[in-house]
């Protein structure tokens, strides 16, 4: 394969597209063969080589368009791109850049979505690694090569280059004792971490602060409206899934946290029942609910991180219960699955009628009910007894969190501990704030 220059490649399909017209590459190099017929035989294979090497992408597949070979980012899905990495159209490599190129786009300029925390310094390396092996071995599966953003609370090890914070300066510059085991199962899967998403400091577990805020980022906002709330505490991940900035991304929930973001994101989310995913090496906030899902474009591509990332771990005992084998969740996908099924549409306390608008296609979706209100939503609304569980939870949790830290520069070790430092160093909390305000 040729490399091609930053305009012909035009940011994999995302930024500046190739012009698609006639490849008049060849017919110049027909040209050229025919003006220097006259040239002795090694002169001309010389320089027909060297035309040739520039020409091929052209007319090897002169029928094919720089739309179908480089998939378009906001849209691109696993598959398509595991077709193109396949066949050569494009690398890990070139993946990682074009990717890095949508986040430098509008991550902290343009929009300033603030949807990315940080990249991964060895993303580069690590995708040429997985090149090599693709051309020697073969892909490992169907994330083989592709470049996912996680949730910042995480855990990658330090060694990367990367922080785990949970959107805290509490958290700069700790040290986690090993990758968390989500993060082990995609590493082993082929996948790229390409960085840090944005997240609702401490999973919104941190007092009154708005949906996708916290003091190392900043608010993320909506892509889809200027200064719209993402939602939720995973709200950077359903951002970078919804405006192309990585193929994947990662998110957590406790309440609402990959759920209410793929909503407002207009992406696909999943959240496993707990015990399904590995919460080891995430902070935590209630190991009774926390749980670790994808955020992605497609319910095939979610399905495919899903059936990735399931599996027990010895470090998480919640998930010693699961079935075995895990099963191979893409077997599942079918487009006819609702054929027959009865839906019920809870408009009551679920739904904001003024603002909601549900369309659906009986005939192909099936019977619909609506509406369908929850005798006793009313009461899931205003009931106090989830909060105080997942407040001892979280306190309890959380100080194990970080007692189990190799090192942490603030020495934060509980609960007090964070309290305390969020009152001595109000000026970080300010300096972001301000960024909020007036950016």
């Amino acid at each position: 394969m040729i490399s091609l220059t930053k305009k012909e490649r035009g940011y994999l399909g995302s930024v500046t597209r190739l012009v698609d017209e006639p490849s008049t590459t060849s017919i110049t190099i027909r040209r050229s063969l025919f003006s220097l017929r006259l040239l002795s035989v090694a002169f001309l294979v010389t320089l027909v080589y060297q035309l040739i090497q520039r020409a091929t992408f052209f007319t090897v597949r002169p029928n094919i368009t720089a739309e179908s070979v480089f998939p378009d980012l906001y849209e691109a899905s696993v598959l398509e791109l595991q077709d193109g990495l396949d066949k050569g159209f494009f690398t890990s490599v070139d993946l990682v850049k074009a990717y890095f190129a949508r986040i430098e786009e509008v991550n902290l300029k343009g929009p300033a979505l603030h949807a990315v925390l940080e990249t991964n310094p060895k993303a580069l390396t690590t995708a040429a690694l997985l090149d090599e092996e693709r051309k020697k071995k073969g892909k490992r599966g169907l994330i083989h090569g592709i470049p996912i953003l996680l949730k910042d609370n995480i855990a990658t090890l330090p060694s990367e280059g990367m922080n785990t914070t949970a959107g805290s300066f509490s958290l700069l510059g700790s040290i986690v004792p090993d990758d968390a085991h989500v993060v082990k199962r995609l590493r082993k899967a082929g996948a790229i971490i390409l960085g840090k998403a944005n997240l609702c400091e401490f999973a919104c577990a941190r007092g009154s602060i708005d949906s996708g805020w916290s003091a190392t980022g900043g608010q993320t906002t909506n892509a889809y409206f200027p200064n719209a709330s993402p939602c939720g505490s995973s709200g950077g991940s359903g951002v970078a899934a919804s405006i192309g900035l990585a193929a994947v991304t990662m998110g957590t929930e406790t309440d609402g946290s990959i759920t209410c973001p793929s909503s407002h994101n207009n992406v696909v989310g999943i959240k496993p029942t707990v015990r399904l995913t590995s919460r080891a090496g995430v902070v935590p906030i209630s190991s009774h609910q926390d749980t670790v899902g994808p955020l992605t474009r497609s319910l095939s591509d979610a399905v495919i991180v899903l059936s990735a990332i399931a599996g027990k771990d010895t470090n998480d005992i919640y998930t010693l219960a699961q079935p075995t084998p895990i099963p191979d969740y893409t077997k599942a996908l079918n487009p006819n699955a609702l054929k027959g099924a009865r839906i019920g549409v809870p408009r009551k306390v679920f739904l904001n009628d003024s603002l909601t608008g549900i369309g659906y296609d009986k005939a192909a979706r099936g019977d619909v009910v609506d509406p369908a209100d929850i005798e006793s939503a009313e009461e899931l609304l205003v009931g106090l007894n989830l909060t105080v569980a997942l407040r001892t939870d979280f306190k309890i949790e959380l100080q194990k969190y970080f007692r189990d830290l190799v090192h942490n520069p603030s020495r934060v070790q509980s609960l007090s501990d964070l309290i305390k430092f969020n009152d001595e160093h109000p000026e970080l909390e300010k300096l972001m704030m301000l960024l909020r305000v007036y950016r």
